[in-house]
């Protein structure tokens, strides 16, 4: 996945690109992917103020969804990985609501923690969790040193001949306009044209919306006008400020922050590797026998409730699936 990195040139036109790359550009770790996003994150919602803003729980107390142990699940796992009752899992904390440092400044906490523990305790075991980072979890993986990861990995058909995958969430994209915008849908490339939206140079998303802008203007509508900014705060006071209609990113990151702040509303969702369906999966070393019992324990927490409240206490109702897949398609490889 390529990293959501912006660069300046606010209001300037981006030239077209090759159609191909909305559906081959590999997408960024949306931990890593927002370097603008604000640290902040009880159970099994966050809490609401007066002004409509959330409240999450970041402190290293977390008062997490309970969970149950389905003995088939635990069944399944390999004995390698059970003899020691731990479940070591490698998670990126960098961007709330994925995963950051909590209030303390040492314990990992965040959607992809909760998922951990959730999973580790279903299947009879004790979560470790270790924070890595991103560059760091394949070779850690490969070498055994981590048992999974989960720390927002998209499922690509290059990464599937070294890892296997069982998913937990889709991998959207968002469209974010101010909270009082009169924009309230963007469900198509009509829905863009003539806007001036803010993405990140390189990115899937860039390469999507280029390749909308280029369907407008060949229906003769009118153009997008793609604004590039070196940081979060420019970002922001562009969009708040009326100099832009809309910011289209990584969508956990973005829906942190409307619900933080309640200056910011979603406005279109969008697969994250469009026109293709991409998939979050907890990852582990390719024949190591894990993944079966990850998708077993990932299905019993999203049959019994306790995956919803833990997507629902981070805000990420909208990425949630019906069922946890093993080895799914992933995107295509370069």
């Amino acid at each position: 996945m390529a990293r959501n990195t912006l660069k300046s040139g606010a209001g300037a036109l981006k030239p077209g690109v090759s159609l191909a790359l909305a559906a081959t550009t590999l997408l960024a770790l949306s931990a890593c992917s927002d370097p603008g996003a604000a640290a902040a994150g009880n159970t099994p919602t966050a809490s609401s103020s007066s002004s409509g803003a959330k409240t999450f729980n970041l402190s290293p107390q977390q008062d997490r969804v309970p969970v149950t142990v389905d003995e088939a699940a635990a069944a399944l796992v390999p004995e390698a990985i059970k003899k020691d009752g731990k479940l070591t899992v490698a998670v990126s904390p960098f961007a709330p609501p994925l995963a950051v440092y909590a209030t303390d400044n040492k314990t990992p906490v965040g959607n992809e923690v909760d998922i951990a523990v959730a999973l580790a305790q279903t299947l009879g075991l004790e979560a470790e969790i270790v924070p890595t980072a991103w560059a760091d979890w394949p070779l850690g993986v490969e070498s055994g040193k981590y048992e999974a990861v989960l720390s927002n990995v998209t499922v690509t058909e290059e990464r599937k001949l070294k890892y296997d995958f069982a998913s937990y969430r889709d991998d959207k994209l968002g469209f974010y306009a101010k909270s009082d915008s009169g924009v309230t849908k963007v469900e198509s490339a009509a829905d863009v044209a003539g806007k001036r939206i803010i993405v990140g140079s390189g990115t899937n998303q860039e390469a999507i919306l280029l390749r909308w802008d280029e369907e407008n203007k060949a229906k003769g509508l009118k153009p997008v006008e793609f604004q590039y900014y070196d940081d979060d705060s420019a970002s922001n006071l562009a969009l708040q400020s009326g100099r832009a209609d809309l910011t289209f990113g990584p969508n956990a990151t973005a829906a942190y922050k409307a619900a933080s702040d309640a200056k910011t509303k979603l406005v279109g969702l969008v697969d994250g590797g469009w026109p293709l369906k991409a998939s979050i999966a907890a990852t582990t070393k390719k024949g190591n026998g894990f993944t079966a019992a990850a998708q077993a324990g990932l299905n019993h927490l999203i049959e019994d409730g306790s995956y919803a409240k833990i997507l629902d206490r981070w805000g990420l109702s909208s990425e949630a699936v019906q069922k946890s897949d093993l080895n799914p398609a992933g995107l295509p490889k370069k």
